[in-house]
């Protein structure tokens, strides 16, 4: 095996193509699309690159074919913010090898020491919004688009290169339920009571106009205790605007704004793309798009993609009227089930959410971390 730095357009598709190829006969895995993995690895086209530095490496056996992959990388706001100085491994995929896993862990920990960091932490993308962790249960799941499916080996072959447990995420499947009298009693009183409303908008361009800077503001306090999270930056926003825009059916989405229309809470969620994606097989053309145009417009599953309240509206009840909106949505739609995306464990505010609801916790993923 041998290890190899990407230095080339050539080899950030072989680092984007990897895991596609490796779980290309795996019924659970979904695949992501190419093209747009490769954006987000490009400092040009990824601002998140406004905060952190980052390489890549691919592990190569000895005819030259990919067998692993890991990107080292350092969020200096997130650094700076937590007072410690860390580098984050993420965007990891191998075959079952102790010396591919061996050589890709000691290839991040080389570039951190180099770097002055004094810890290691991953699977962790630049920005929150990056898939995160290691899957620990629910290898027989199919993962939302925004998670990440990996194999069992994984976990152990980790922790024999010296890592700890870390931060755990978790999912949930959530039962749409039919009657939403109480919800709406509730949402009726918290809105009576706070004087906060449902906002106004016609179209996902009108949402975006009046309530996307405000949404982005409440994101930016509610996320900012969450473990990772880094304040994001007006140029991100707009990278954020461009990635989730075209998928948002705004029957979807619910924005509680106060009596001067600022948003003091949202929810977003938008119908899963997973079995799409599949059928995408990591490319939007030639009919790649057109199984997610289908799925936007008839699916049974949504995921859960955002949720924050401002702290002065926290434990008000103000998330009834997200979900009254949403919820009629879902059952008129004949929307049958809601994934959870990764949610941190100590997140208890969202899962205390779900309490509220018929659910099954059915998917752990586990951050390790290791001291240099």
């Amino acid at each position: 095996m041998t290890l190899k730095e990407v230095t080339s357009r050539k080899d950030l598709r072989l680092f984007a193509r990897f895991p596609n190829e490796l779980y290309k006969d795996n019924g659970f895995f979904v695949p992501q699309i190419v093209s747009m993995d490769m954006d987000t690895f490009d400092p040009a086209r990824n601002a998140a690159f406004e905060v952190c530095e980052g390489k890549y490496w691919l592990a190569l056996d000895d005819k030259g074919k990919v067998v692993g992959r890991i990107a080292g990388i350092i969020n200096h706001r997130y650094n700076a913010k937590v007072g410690q100085k860390i580098c984050r491994f993420g965007w990891i995929d191998f075959i079952e090898s102790q010396e591919v896993v061996h050589g890709l862990l000691a290839k991040v920990e080389e570039y951190a020491r180099e770097k002055g960091m004094e810890s290691i932490e991953g699977p962790v993308g630049f920005l929150e919004f990056d898939v995160s962790g290691v899957l620990v249960e629910g290898f027989d799941q199919i993962p939302t688009a925004y998670g990440k499916y990996n194999a069992p080996y994984y976990e152990p072959l980790i922790l024999n290169e010296g890592y700890e447990k870390g931060t755990d995420f978790v999912e949930y499947l959530v039962t749409v339920p039919k009657d939403l009298d109480r919800f709406d009693r509730f949402a009726r009183i918290i809105s009576e009571r706070k004087d906060v409303h449902e906002g106004t908008y016609r179209n996902r361009k009108e949402l975006v106009k009046k309530y996307a800077d405000g949404i982005f503001d409440v994101m930016n306090q509610g996320y900012s205790r969450l473990h990772g999270f880094s304040e994001l930056s007006k140029r991100q926003c707009e990278d954020l605007k461009r990635q989730f825009l075209p998928n948002i059916n705004i029957d979807y989405v619910s924005v509680i704004v106060d009596r001067n229309d600022k948003v003091v809470a949202f929810g977003v969620t938008i119908p899963s793309l997973s079995k799409a994606l599949q059928k995408a097989r990591g490319s939007l053309f030639p009919f790649g798009f057109i199984h997610i145009l289908r799925a936007l417009k008839h699916n049974d599953t949504i995921d859960a993609l955002l949720i924050s309240v401002l702290d002065e509206y926290r434990d008000s009840g103000i998330t009834s009227l997200i979900f009254s909106k949403i919820g009629h949505a879902m059952n008129a739609n004949g929307v049958k089930y809601i994934e959870s995306t990764r949610e941190l464990e100590m997140n208890h505010n969202v899962r205390n959410l779900w309490g509220s609801f018929e659910n099954k916790l059915h998917k752990r993923a586990r951050l390790y971390c290791k001291s240099l």
